[in-house]
């Protein structure tokens, strides 16, 4: 398992950048403008790991920024922490027999989503191509917020 980022949601991007960027010091390291979704990503992270991030995507602090105003209340200005696994499935298998809920299954072989015992969302990814669509995850629908 690799951790790959932490996800914050923002109001006001500029003032954001200029926040985590010319005062806290982190760089930009990508940038996705998703105009259907409304939406802009940015991904930044701390100098020393700026290289290994651009070269590994990780570790990263990823700034979403809704183009459309939002009321964050309740913490959900706060996303989720993100880990790459090796086989998504073995992975959301392991957890299901340990007892937790797979808040997103993984029907599309690529991501899922769980919630620790204190709510905070945590992504999974399938490291490398998604995996072919498997049952009983394929048909499995969503439980919950995530």
């Amino acid at each position: 398992m690799e951790y790959l980022h932490t996800m914050v949601r923002v109001r006001d991007l500029d003032l954001s950048l200029e926040f985590y960027c010319q005062q806290l010091g982190l760089v930009e390291i990508n940038r996705y403008d998703n105009e259907a979704g409304r939406f802009t990503l940015v991904f930044l992270a701390a100098p020393g790991d700026a290289e290994r991030a651009r070269e590994e995507s990780s570790p990263l602090l990823e700034l979403t920024y809704n183009w459309d105003p939002e009321d964050y209340g309740e913490g959900r200005n706060f996303g989720h922490l993100a880990f790459r696994v090796d086989n998504i499935y073995d992975s959301c298998q392991r957890l299901t027999d340990a007892g937790v809920t797979i808040n997103r299954p993984p029907r599309d072989g690529h991501m899922a989503f769980i919630r620790s015992p204190d709510n905070i969302s945590i992504e999974l990814l399938q490291k490398g191509p998604a995996l072919p669509p498997q049952e009983p995850w394929q048909s499995m629908s969503n439980q919950g917020h995530w």
